[in-house]
């Protein structure tokens, strides 16, 4: 039974959270956004400290802890105080959350599908004495949405027994702090067997540094313009075979596929949580402005006897209510190791679909002032669709959404 009661040791870092988002993440975010691919070194430098004191990495919540910590009785909270700690940063700027070390997809692969000895021997590294950041590279130019479609490939030399990657990936978020300016690394899709689709594909950890992976473009990007999105070129690049996430044998069936793909089952309520924050930020910052206009919102009234101002504004406080509810239910049942893609993809779906309608109705509803840079409502409305697109897109979520209602597999239901 879910308890909505928000655990007491999540409130304490909500109050240490805030304030950071308050003191260290809007006091710069306009100057971030007009500077794209600055890099926030400060911001950076702090959350790596204050990341490492929490004792893991934050996309990957109990990886990196030792066996018998995680064989406490207490029932884990990891993802829930995730959501809370990520909900609170977006609040404070989308971007700048985006470039918090070690918090990325690709320690969430590594956690998801990697033996204890890859855990141990890539997430170690973010509690080292500088900041590491990680990142997912999957989309391809030909391949977005359709992972079937991914054309890298991951070759075995036998002789060296390494494997020999090549293949380009764009739209890769962190991947230049990742592979260039830290001791990080990327988790890269690619097949092992072309003949067989999705039953061939692999992923494989790309470090930093290694010949023949090279950061070839930075995208100029509508939001998130603080955190860093690439491209990757791999030519002929080797690594070594243990950096393999899964088996290297092809089976018939599609598991090592679903094995990697779960991975986003307990990432897509983060960026639930992430769409809440900002979607939270513009309604608040909504309510203060029109109340300082002498518009207070009269709840309780029957709906024909409010302003249209009123009937927007309480729906909007609806559909994100609705939306951090979604999310609170997938992160719990994520913490409790139950089977959550239909509530992840939910939660996902739905609140990269709200932040988006709440973000505009604001800046429509405070017209000129709302479209100026005066205020960071327009930022927030450039910053939300972000959530509607990676990690799976609306679309690709409602599907996974619809297949797990009606009992369909991916082959039935396109």
């Amino acid at each position: 039974m879910i308890d909505f009661e928000t655990p007491k040791p999540i409130v304490q870092l909500n109050t240490v959270v805030e304030t950071v988002a308050v003191n260290m993440m809007r006091t710069v975010s306009r100057e971030m956004d007009e500077n794209e691919h600055t890099v926030p070194w400060d911001f950076i430098n702090f959350m790596h400290t204050a990341v490492k004191s929490m004792g893991g990495t934050s996309m990957a919540p109990d990886a990196d802890k030792p066996d018998d910590a995680k064989k406490e009785k207490r029932p884990s909270i990891g993802f829930q105080r995730l959501g809370h700690m990520v909900e609170m940063l977006a609040w404070g700027d989308a971007g700048m959350y985006l470039c918090i070390p070690g918090g990325m997809l690709g320690s969430a692969a590594v956690a998801a599908a990697g033996t204890p000895e890859q855990k141990k021997r890539f997430l170690s590294r973010f509690m080292g004495d500088k900041p590491v950041f990680d990142g997912m590279a999957m989309t391809e130019p030909q391949a977005g949405s359709d992972t079937s479609a991914i054309r890298a490939t991951a070759v075995l030399d036998n002789d060296t027994n390494e494997w020999i990657l090549n293949g380009e990936k764009i739209f890769v978020t962190a991947g230049q702090k990742a592979l260039v300016e830290s001791d990080g690394f990327v988790v890269v899709w690619a097949t092992i067997d072309p003949e067989a689709g999705r039953a061939g594909m692999r992923s494989f950890v790309v470090e930093a540094g290694t010949p023949g992976c090279k950061v070839t473009k930075q995208e100029h990007k509508l939001g998130i313009r603080a955190s860093d999105t690439v491209s990757v070129v791999f030519q002929d690049c080797r690594i070594p075979f243990e950096n393999i996430l899964g088996s290297p044998t092809v089976e018939k069936t599609t598991k090592g596929f679903k094995g990697a793909m779960a991975t986003f089952d307990a990432t897509r309520p983060i960026i639930a949580a992430q769409a809440v924050g900002i979607a939270r930020a513009t309604l608040e910052l909504l309510k203060e402005i029109l109340a300082e206009n002498g518009v207070e919102i009269r709840y309780g009234l029957p709906r024909q006897k409010l302003t249209s101002i009123e009937r927007d504004v309480i729906e909007m406080e609806v559909m994100l209510r609705s939306a951090w509810l979604l999310t609170l239910e997938a992160l719990w049942m994520a913490d409790n190791k139950l089977h959550n893609p239909k509530e992840a993809s939910m939660a996902k779906v739905y609140a990269g679909d709200i932040v988006v309608k709440i973000t505009q109705k604001a800046v429509e509803i405070l017209g000129p002032l709302g479209y100026s840079r005066e205020l960071l409502l327009e930022k927030w409305f450039r910053d939300a669709k972000i959530t509607d697109l990676y990690e799976g897109t609306g679309q690709i979520n409602r599907l996974v959404v619809a297949r797990n209602m009606l009992g369909y597999r991916g082959s039935q239901l396109r």
